[in-house]
């Protein structure tokens, strides 16, 4: 059976906007194609540093700004462990996983010269998928301002996470503020509808600050 993957200009067609990764900029850099799995060289033991600074508006209820160890600024659902796994381009592969581990937000920099050029290999034959990989959308996001493209599909295991019947992922590929482009990807059981991993991603996404940069943060649109 063949899959057809739909391609979306601008926004999602349920109406939810597309939250923007803080100041985002639009000239490209190189910057992993799948996010790389592994080991984790840290434990789920809450590594991150401290809260990030207090700023005119707040995430919304439930979440909380972190300023993580890798140098960028996120917005992730309180109570959330933190993992990384050693990356071969950029900051290291960062994971954020809720207490029963049925969800996920993970960040990490994208090597190819495009979030577009990153999504055409990812979804090329040469690239292994997970099992029971179905796209459901490739949505170009390029607005003139931002530069970024977001899969969205479905997988019946996600490698390293527990079984939860069928996976709903979201992966948005971005230029960031500093011109390096990054991935912000969220993962989370298909059952349970797939308005959470939207929320996951948009609130992720809206607080985002690449590495040691300065970035206003988002208005309260929540």
């Amino acid at each position: 059976m063949s899959l057809v993957l739909t391609l979306v200009v601008g926004k999602k067609g349920d109406g939810t906007p597309d939250a923007r990764p803080a100041s985002a900029g639009t000239s490209a850099a190189p910057g992993p194609t799948e996010a790389p799995t592994g080991t984790p060289t840290d434990a789920p033991t809450d590594p991150y540093t401290e809260e990030a600074s207090p700023s005119p508006s707040a995430p919304p209820e439930g979440y909380e700004a972190r300023d993580d160890t890798e140098g960028f600024r996120i917005a992730v659902p309180k109570g959330w462990s933190r993992s990384t796994v050693d990356s071969s381009y950029g900051i290291a592969v960062v994971n954020y996983r809720s207490p029963d581990r049925a969800h996920r937000i993970q960040v990490y920099q994208v090597q190819e010269e495009s979030p577009a050029a990153s999504f055409e290999l990812f979804l090329s034959d040469d690239t292994p998928k997970a099992a029971g990989f179905t796209p459901l959308g490739l949505q170009t996001l390029d607005d003139g301002e931002f530069t970024g493209s977001r899969l969205e599909y479905l997988a019946d295991r996600i490698r390293g996470e527990p079984d939860v019947g069928t996976w709903h992922v979201y992966d948005e590929r971005f230029v960031a503020a500093d011109g390096n482009i990054y991935a912000v990807t969220v993962y989370g059981p298909d059952g349970d509808g797939r308005e959470d991993e939207l929320l996951l991603l948009n609130t992720a996404l809206g607080w985002f600050c690449p590495p040691y940069t300065d970035c206003d943060a988002p208005p309260a649109l929540y």
